[in-house]
């Protein structure tokens, strides 16, 4: 048992031994008019699932654009070859525009089914924008 104490902290992804990784991804409808799309930077530390980076929200509307850092989870599903859940959470201030004044703290989640590239189908929610069902595309 202690000579496979290493591999706890390998995981393949594309072929290679990574302990500590870094993926960029979209999620949403890119090129439709008008939808919110969610660009992540990611580290995913592989063998305890724990996921950190930075999530950019953009829409072409007044105050559709928000970046703020995220944290969340990776969870293996054991359905198919290498289907994982991802889950992030994270927090941004929001300011109402005006004649109102004022700001708040935005809660922002996501859950995603990615394959091992990172390509797949999921959601997000933030004020009042529930999007579901787009897909997950790696570009880095």
């Amino acid at each position: 048992m202690a000579d496979d104490i290493g591999t706890l902290h390998t995981q393949k992804a594309e072929g290679t031994d990574l302990g500590l990784y870094f993926v960029k991804a979209v999620v949403g409808n890119v090129g439709t008019p008008g939808a919110p799309i969610v660009n992540l930077a990611l580290t995913v530390q592989a063998a305890s699932g724990h996921v950190s980076g930075i999530a950019e929200i953009s829409q072409a509307i007044v105050g559709g654009h928000h970046r703020f850092p995220v944290t969340g989870q990776i969870y293996q599903t054991g359905f198919g070859p290498n289907h994982q859940l991802v889950s992030l959470h994270g927090e941004f201030v929001y300011s109402v525009p005006p004649p109102a004044i004022g700001s708040f703290l935005a809660r922002f989640t996501a859950a995603l089914t990615v394959d091992q590239a990172w390509n797949g189908f999921g959601g997000f929610n933030y004020l009042n924008t529930h999007v579901e069902k787009v897909p997950v595309k790696k570009i880095a």
